[in-house]
């Protein structure tokens, strides 16, 4: 019996490896993360913090540099990679780009000079990594849910000083589908960079024909972005106290598939507090990102996102204090490929190139702060008591 197990196990595998793959990697391959970014900037003197925090509540370096689409810094970025198989170390390409954009027709993207090369095998649907958080200290609170009153339910509530690997999962549970984006090594031109770093102005627009040329890149790699898939305007968010409870507003956008929204605050000086507008327990640290629209559709159905046509969202005064809210619309991911991908499923598929573009907008605000108190017209709004927001956020990471 063990060895007609072990005889299974061995024809399977020799047959699977004697069957002749169906598709083989494009020969060249473009990455364009597109990202719109609003609301309150990170507060200056953070000193190591700014790293951790930069790509989860805003900041950055100044300027037009790639990686702006992570960093949260309030602006309209673009960031692009080019590779191709066919020499692995590219050191320059070009970007043809529509007039709409107001970038003077093209683009230079350079390799950059630092870095470790990815593997010739490596896949682009693998998972990007996971962001790196440092374990907070005391008590965490995690409320969940749009609506005036805490649920039955809720609090989770976590002691870190006793709280178990099984107890902290289960108030961290973060759902997160990223797959990779644009990005910067060796070999891969891209942009922007040191000698092209051009402000995306905020009449411009990317819609219309996009073409790349290189050495060893395919010829005819091109392909238009119509409405859909431009840049996303800013989100207009705003809030109000309602009593018990306090009512985010924003507007509709067309170009949304979905929204989510997630805060961070102290109750006091040992004691965070987690809010999510999910339906479902999480901590939305791996939703405000890019998302691929398989998962989004997914998790609209398990009602984590909110559905593309919300424009409000209310939060209990418990789950909600003094501290960071921020919100994402997730765009619709595009996903091209020269030839297309036959039909039949039996059928060979070797593509030229492939395409993906990456779309969000967001929007970062400090709550119950100044910068967030919205009074009605005609009335002025009266400036609460809040803790220094240096102090919040390193109360709230320990440090």
């Amino acid at each position: 019996m063990r060895a007609m197990y072990l005889c299974v196990l061995g024809c399977a595998s020799l047959t699977y490896a004697a069957t002749p793959p169906k598709a083989t990697p494009p020969v060249a391959q473009v990455w364009m993360d597109l990202a719109t970014y609003s609301g309150s900037m990170m507060p200056v003197g953070l000193g190591g913090m700014g790293g951790l925090l930069g790509g989860m509540f805003g900041g950055g370096k100044g300027g037009n540099v790639f990686g702006n689409t992570q960093t949260g810094q309030v602006g309209r970025w673009m960031d692009v990679t080019l590779s191709t198989r066919k020499n692995p170390n590219l050191q320059e390409g070009i970007q043809k780009v529509p007039a709409a954009s107001q970038l003077a027709l093209s683009l230079s993207l350079l390799s950059p000079q630092e870095g470790k090369p990815v593997p010739a095998t490596e896949g682009d649907d693998e998972a990007a990594p996971a962001p790196e958080f440092q374990r907070p200290k005391g008590k965490i609170l995690l409320y969940w849910g749009c609506g005036s009153e805490v649920r039955k339910g809720q609090p989770h509530v976590l002691d870190m000083a006793t709280a178990s690997m099984a107890e902290f999962a289960k108030v961290f549970q973060s759902r997160r589908a990223t797959t990779r984006g644009a990005h910067s090594t060796l070999g891969r031109p891209i942009w922007p960079n040191k000698s092209d770093s051009r402000m995306i102005s905020d009449g411009a627009s990317l819609q219309g024909e996009h073409e790349f040329s290189g050495d060893g890149v395919p010829d005819g790699l091109k392909f238009s972005l119509d409405a859909q898939h431009d840049l996303m305007p800013a989100i207009d968010l705003k809030q109000r106290d309602e009593g018990q409870a306090v009512v985010f507003n924003w507007q509709a956008m067309p170009q949304a598939r979905a929204w989510f929204m997630a805060s961070m605050s102290m109750k006091n000086q040992d004691e965070m507090v987690f809010w999510s507008s999910s339906e479902l327990p999480d901590t939305g640290f791996g939703l405000l990102d890019y998302q691929p629209n398989t998962a989004i559709d997914r998790w609209l159905k398990e009602k984590v996102l909110l559905p593309a046509s919300s424009t409000e969202c209310k939060a209990p005064k418990e789950a909600v204090g003094q501290g960071m809210l921020r919100i994402i619309a997730y765009g619709d991911e595009l996903n091209l490929a020269y030839p297309p991908r036959p039909k039949d499923p039996k059928a060979v598929w070797n593509p030229q190139w492939a395409a993906k573009i990456r779309l969000k907008s967001m929007a970062t605000s400090m709550m119950g702060m100044p910068a967030m108190q919205h009074a009605p017209d005609g009335e002025k709004s009266e400036k609460p008591k809040s803790p220094n927001a240096v102090d919040l956020l390193k109360g709230i990471f320990g440090m």
